[in-house]
């Protein structure tokens, strides 16, 4: 695939994918997601340009981000760490339901269609997004948050829909801290540690459902994650993430929800176009 394209191609995706990884960066600390919002996007275009079929190409995707993911989350949930709002325990609750999670929506993400995944993309973005922008206080599910074997329920059902649109739970982790009232900024940073736990067996899962398929893959892909993808957008998006922390920690508590939900319809508008358009 990469042998029939031209030198200036090639330096243009590769810049994408540089570029594409600062992004994502930025947007890991500043919002505690992983930053898949930006990456599948961006690998989504880069992998349509070099004749990725479109029957493997949202897989992909979505296997490249969370390995992408992973070293983010890892630098991003330390900054967020170091300044002292990450809930305790919390994650020790939520972390294992969600790699069982995990294993369970990437097998199914393996033999469902790629359009499928895109429109399981946008609701959960929508959703999310009515529910930041609107601030609304009455939008909750509770003044607390629930024991312990209801956290562990939402736990398995984040890490279940994370791994089948390529993200790494953050953004669902921060919606639903704060409808059981976790204020934001407490919120992006205890979801910024879920993002650690949720990519790893995700990884895993789609290397192998996309091992028979490497035929119609790009070279250097490892079932469905890219060697390349990875290569070009983990550094730059690890040494980024810092930075979207420190804007997080400054930014007001309603700015940071509608920047959050801005972020969400702007990707949802993102894979409607995709959708509509082939």
């Amino acid at each position: 695939m990469l042998a029939t394209i031209p030198w200036s191609e090639i330096l243009i995706l590769c810049g994408a994918l540089l570029a594409g990884g600062v992004a994502s960066g930025i947007l890991a600390g500043l919002l505690g997601v992983g930053g898949g919002g930006i990456i599948v996007p961006v690998l989504y275009e880069v992998f349509r340009i070099i004749g990725v079929s479109d029957d493997v190409r949202m897989q992909l995707c979505i296997g490249t981000s969370l390995a992408i993911i992973v070293p983010t989350s890892i630098r991003s949930f330390h900054a967020h760490k170091a300044r002292g709002l990450v809930v305790p325990g919390l994650l020790k609750v939520l972390g294992p339901p969600a790699v069982i999670g995990v294993a369970l929506g990437s097998a199914i993400a393996g033999m469902v269609n790629g359009k499928i995944l895109q429109g399981v993309f946008i609701a959960l973005s929508v959703v999310l997004a009515a529910r930041s922008i609107s601030g609304r206080t009455d939008w909750r599910l509770g003044d607390q948050l629930p024991g312990k074997a209801t956290l562990r329920i939402w736990g398995f059902f984040i890490g279940m829909a994370s791994s089948m649109v390529g993200i790494a739970g953050g953004g669902l982790s921060t919606i639903l801290l704060t409808l059981y009232g976790v204020p934001i900024h407490a919120a992006v940073a205890t979801s910024a540690g879920v993002g650690i736990f949720i990519p790893l067996p995700g990884v895993l899962g789609y290397a192998i459902s996309g091992w028979p398929h490497l035929s119609d893959l790009p070279p250097l892909s490892l079932g469905y994650v890219s060697v390349i993808g990875f290569a070009l957008m983990a550094p730059v998006s690890t040494l980024t993430a810092p930075i979207g922390a420190r804007l997080a920690h400054r930014l007001p508590r309603r700015g940071l929800e509608v920047g959050f939900g801005v972020f969400l319809l702007a990707v949802a508008a993102r894979f409607l176009v995709a959708i509509l358009s082939e």
